[in-house]
């Protein structure tokens, strides 16, 4: 989805914040809303579904975490980006499990939150995959078809279940993709709390597909939280701080 087309709701209780990045939102072409508190976010909401609610965790009132529970029954299909304190990873942990999506924590770059904002809708438009499609980023190409990839022309060999974990990765470029949520996607349903062996194929995949493991550019690692497949040639990408 397009920014243009693209409507955001800003949740917070402090003017200077929203004006400020009402403008600069607009300016980077999303149709941009907002509301004080999570009690009149539900209420904008209901008069004018929005596409993603970016939603601070701190609030008066209603709290971000409270407000977020109602705003993902409220709708289901909206993308929720949260807006966390830095290193406060039990906030993270709780606003994705209260329904979030990502989150970005402040400070923040704007051109880090316009990426995350992207991210969450590719999310939920996915394009419609056809057969033969290939998919890129940085020096890796991924062809679906023929499960092969490569990097700078030279083939990667890897193990079915390492295809299919970095295939979801890749079909999931630059969203935050929970322990869980990846566990589930790629092994089953019946996954997800399985975090040591999830680790141990990440390790496995980073050796064949980074320059250098120890500071990956592709499989970046959200503390306690998952991981986010990153296209270092994507200038709004969401650079490391952690790794």
């Amino acid at each position: 989805m397009p920014s243009e087309n693209c409507k955001v709701l800003i949740v917070d209780d402090d003017p200077a914040f929203r004006r400020a990045l009402r403008t600069s939102l607009a300016a980077s072409g999303f149709d941009v809303s907002e509301a004080r508190n999570g009690e009149e976010s539900l209420i904008v909401l209901r008069d004018k579904p929005g596409d993603i609610v970016l939603l601070d965790i701190n609030m008066p009132g209603m709290g971000g975490i409270e407000t977020c529970r109602k705003i993902r029954s409220l709708s289901p299909r909206i993308g929720i980006l949260m807006v966390t304190v830095r290193d406060a990873e039990e906030d993270k942990v709780q606003a994705l499990e209260a329904g979030a999506d990502d989150f970005v924590t402040k400070p923040y770059r704007l051109r880090e939150m316009i990426a995350r904002l992207r991210a969450v809708t590719r999310r939920l438009h996915p394009p419609d995959e056809v057969p033969g499609t290939v998919f890129r980023a940085g020096a890796l190409e991924l062809d679906s078809e023929r499960r092969l990839v490569t990097k700078s022309g030279a083939e990667i060999h890897l193990s079915p279940k390492e295809y299919d974990l970095l295939s979801y990765l890749f079909k999931h470029q630059g969203a935050l993709i929970t322990h869980s949520r990846l566990l589930q996607g790629v092994w089953g349903a019946e996954y997800g709390g399985e975090l040591e062996y999830l680790r141990s194929y990440v390790r496995m995949l980073r050796k064949k597909i980074e320059d250098d493991p120890s500071q990956p550019e592709y499989i970046l690692t959200e503390p306690w939280v998952g991981y986010r497949f990153r296209n270092p040639c994507d200038a709004e990408s969401p650079l490391p701080d952690n790794e």
